[in-house]
């Protein structure tokens, strides 16, 4: 008699290197694979808005791709808790296979899950899917976990590659076809009034497929001048595979494997490539971060930072989200954010300095804010970089590096492609004002159709004097500590 084996998916929609599918298979049992939307689990998916968007149509792209192998994608909704020993005991199924996700409820989660199963004497197995290392496997030489990115990527390279890339399984016909799972489209994932999302679709592909092509054309045609063009937010000149990481449509092992083999072909790319790939470090940085600091999504890494002076000021922050701060490389980037669901990185830099240090509003706002626009929206990553621009995270940007959005508007879009595109009502300024629209002079202005105050607002705050009342908060975290 058969025992199956449920392979309960998560963060990891594909079936190339998975290696709970992959598990599955080996075991050769007949498989259920299956998705549970959770909305309890803090971290599981959908987190926001933009990312329900992204995952209504993975999951659609998963489901055609096991269908091919012959299997069957049950989807389910509710308490994981209550639907995974349900359903197993629906098929007498002898193992539930998982790879593993680090948010700490997940983890909490997790745990109690794999105790129930086995004592219910049903094989509960997880795996690593979804970094490089797992968090325990890189440490100091104490023993401790990294709170500096530089010599936790040295520690992480000195592990060698991590193991090559599971193939994806030829066939799923050996599958359990006889249980009932809800329809996708009965989870109203899509917004329809109104279709906030409709832009998406120029930008993005996602699934395994389009993430695979999205990591073809970067190692292609666009890692050789990473290195350079990386920080200029008008130019291509990123991977735009973040989304498609969020959501585990490919595994960054294969990343680090497609990549090092790219390079050693042209080895004129090896220096956009490695430089590519610390991101990719950075990433499994931030989930480290996360697994062994779990309250760092609500409090901060830093603790004397409890005593800043944060602001409320509802007023600012809707002008912050909406992209009328009057600052245009500030609306450049939260307009790109809301149209396209997603924000250059260098961009985002500048959006998050401009919100905590400019305005003094606490970083858990504008979390919270990305977390809900940012298809790809993800708990580790996005908490830690919103402290480490604060500088209340760790190995954090002190907190007197202030982003004059002026400066870096010019040094990073120096012609002004960006701006202009997502903020085209001061398009026609010359380059001289564009960063800095109220400096025009009124005729100027004039000529351009720009009024002040009415098609294009008056800056919320002046940068000096922000800058000068920033650093004097600061000074009083210093003291209290």
């Amino acid at each position: 008699m058969s025992s199956p084996s449920i392979v309960w998916f998560r963060k990891d929609l594909r079936v190339s290197d998975n290696p709970a599918l992959h598990a599955a298979v080996v075991r050769g049992e007949p498989i259920l694979c299956l998705f549970i939307l959770d909305l309890q689990t803090e971290g599981a998916l959908p987190v926001g808005g933009a990312a329900a968007w992204w995952l209504h149509h993975s999951l659609s792209r998963l489901s055609d791709a096991i269908a091919k192998l012959g299997g069957q994608f049950v989807l389910r909704s509710g308490n994981p808790q209550d639907i995974l020993p349900s359903v197993a005991e629906e098929i007498s199924a002898g193992a539930v296979l998982w790879n593993r996700c680090y948010e700490p409820q997940a983890i909490a989660r997790d745990k109690e899950l794999k105790s129930a199963l086995t004592e219910s004497g049903i094989e509960a197995t997880s795996f690593n899917g979804s970094l490089l290392r797992e968090p325990w496997e890189v440490r100091t030489k104490a023993g401790g976990p990294y709170g500096v990115f530089t010599p936790f990527w040295k520690a992480e390279c000195a592990l060698g590659d991590p193991d090559s890339p599971l193939p994806a399984p030829t066939s799923l016909k050996n599958s359990v076809h006889t249980v009932e799972g809800d329809a996708l489209e009965a989870w109203n994932l899509l917004p329809t009034q109104p279709d906030w999302a409709f832009e998406f679709k120029e930008s993005w592909e996602p699934g395994e497929a389009g993430a695979r092509t999205r990591l073809t054309d970067f190692l292609d045609a666009i890692v050789q001048s990473y290195s350079e063009t990386r920080n200029i937010p008008a130019v291509h000149g990123t991977s735009r595979l973040s989304p498609h990481l969020a959501f585990g449509e490919l595994s960054p092992r294969e990343i680090w494997h497609l990549s090092l083999d790219e390079a050693r072909r042209s080895p004129a790319k090896e220096k956009g490539i490695w430089s590519f790939l610390r991101e990719i470090g950075w990433r499994d940085f931030n989930h480290n971060l996360l697994f062994n600091n779990p309250d760092i999504p609500v409090t901060n890494y830093n603790a004397k930072f409890n005593a800043f002076p944060w602001q409320e000021n509802t007023q600012a922050f809707t002008a912050w989200c909406r992209g009328n701060t009057g600052y245009p490389m500030v609306d450049a980037g939260m307009r790109e954010l809301w149209r396209t669901g997603f924000m250059h990185n260098r961009v985002r830099m500048v959006v998050a300095s401009f919100l905590v240090k400019h305005l003094l509003i606490d970083w858990r706002a504008g979390e919270a804010w990305f977390r809900d626009t940012l298809l790809d929206a993800d708990l580790a990553n996005n908490t830690t970089n919103w402290q480490w621009v604060a500088g209340c995270g760790a190995d954090a940007a002190p907190y007197f590096r202030i982003f004059n959005p002026i400066g870096q508007g010019g040094k990073f879009d120096p012609e002004g492609e960006y701006v202009r595109h997502w903020v085209p009502e001061i398009a026609s300024l010359p380059n001289k004002y564009l960063m800095k629209p109220w400096e025009a002079p009124d005729d100027l202005l004039r000529q351009a159709g720009i009024v002040l105050g009415e098609t294009y607002p008056h800056p919320l705050v002046d940068h000096a004097t922000a800058r000068i009342r920033a650093l004097a908060a600061y000074e009083e975290v210093k003291g209290a500590a």
